[in-house]
C-alpha cells in the first residue's frame, strides 16, 4: 500500500494514494472547462477519457521527502475553453480542497492535457 502519512499526538494516520486520487478526481470533474481524466492505451499509445469509476488511472499521487504531495493529471478539457484559465482553476480548487481533506500539504500538481473533447 502506498500510503501518505502523518503523525499526531493521537497516534499516525495512513492515507493510501488511491484515496487521494480518488477524492482529487472528484473535485477536478467540477471544474469548469474538465471533460474527465484520459487513460493511456500503452500499446497504442493514445490516450481516451476514463469513466468515472476508473478515473484515478488518470491521476498520479506521490509523497515528497519533505512529506508533501505531488499530484499529476491527465486531462481532457473541453473544445474552445482557455486552457491555462482552466488549469488554474483546478490547480486552486485541488489544491484548497484537497488539503482541507487530507491535512497535508501539497507541494506540486502538474496538468497533462492530452485531449479536446467536443461538448454539445
Amino acid at each position: 500500500m502506498k500510503a501518505s502519512s502523518m503523525n499526531t499526538h493521537m497516534g499516525s494516520i495512513a492515507i493510501d494514494n488511491e484515496v487521494i486520487a480518488q477524492y482529487a478526481g472528484s473535485v477536478a470533474n467540477e471544474c469548469f472547462g474538465i471533460v474527465g481524466m484520459a487513460g493511456i492505451n500503452v500499446r497504442d499509445g493514445v490516450f481516451g477519457l476514463l469513466k468515472k469509476e476508473s478515473m484515478t488511472r488518470g491521476i498520479n499521487v506521490s509523497l515528497t521527502d519533505t512529506n508533501k504531495l505531488d499530484i499529476d493529471f491527465h486531462v481532457i478539457v473541453s473544445y474552445g475553453v482557455n486552457i491555462p484559465t482552466v488549469a488554474d482553476n483546478l490547480i486552486d480548487s485541488v489544491k484548497y480542497k484537497v488539503e482541507e481533506f487530507t491535512g497535508l500539504e501539497i507541494e506540486k500538481i502538474n496538468i497533462y492535457v492530452e485531449g479536446v473533447k467536443v461538448i454539445d
